[in-house]
């Protein structure tokens, strides 16, 4: 009986042992990645930016990545969209209010495996002080070792959101009625995380 014992606490703590070895923490490569965004402007085209400053992190249990934890920031001041004035309009109490709430936020509440390489992230997005929850389809891109010895993993991820539910409610109307800029906003991001040392 003391045997049998003795047996499964060391097989207790060689599963503990195994799990705390492939649990990681890995942080965002902002060199090479971005966070783009795309809306429609006068019903008949797409306006593309991106945000120039962001910073994130994954916390993973596993080394598929499967349940890991990720945060996200991003500093709403630095939006880019290739034309100063548009720039300064998005950063105005009209839209993101870069001033008062200068940061957009998400917090996973999930990160489930699907098939191949597919997963689904869901979370807290935070922007203007609103939360809402938002599901982000991803494709997870592989683990490698860069030239210099370290490990990077290589993400794609997609959502689309309501801009006016987060309270960047602007609107103007063409002469034909539509709307100069659509509510429906997709969020693209290309991230590569390095595994911290």
């Amino acid at each position: 009986m003391k045997k049998t014992s003795t047996m499964i606490m060391a097989a207790l703590l060689l599963s503990a042992a195994t799990v705390s070895a492939q649990a990681s923490k890995w942080n965002v490569d902002a060199s090479h990645s971005n966070v783009k965004f795309s809306v429609s402007h006068l019903m008949v085209s797409e306006m593309e930016g991106q945000f120039n400053k962001f910073d994130g992190s994954i916390d993973a249990p596993t080394a598929d990545f499967s349940n890991a934890q990720v945060n996200f920031t991003v500093d709403v001041a630095s939006v880019n969209t290739d034309n100063e004035k548009r720039d300064g309009h998005l950063k105005s109490d009209d839209f993101f209010n870069a001033e008062k709430y200068p940061k957009m936020t998400f917090k996973s509440t999930s990160f489930k495996k699907g098939k191949g390489n597919n997963y689904t992230l869901e979370g807290d997005l935070t922007l203007r002080d609103v939360t809402k929850k938002v599901k982000f389809d991803v494709t997870y891109g592989g683990t490698v070792k860069d030239p210099y010895g370290n490990t990077k993993a290589g993400f794609k991820g997609n959502t689309k959101i309501s801009r006016k539910a987060y309270g960047l409610k602007w609107s103007a109307m063409t002469e034909a009625g539509g709307a100069v800029v659509g509510d429906e906003v997709t969020i693209m991001l290309r991230l590569e995380f390095g595994k911290a040392k």
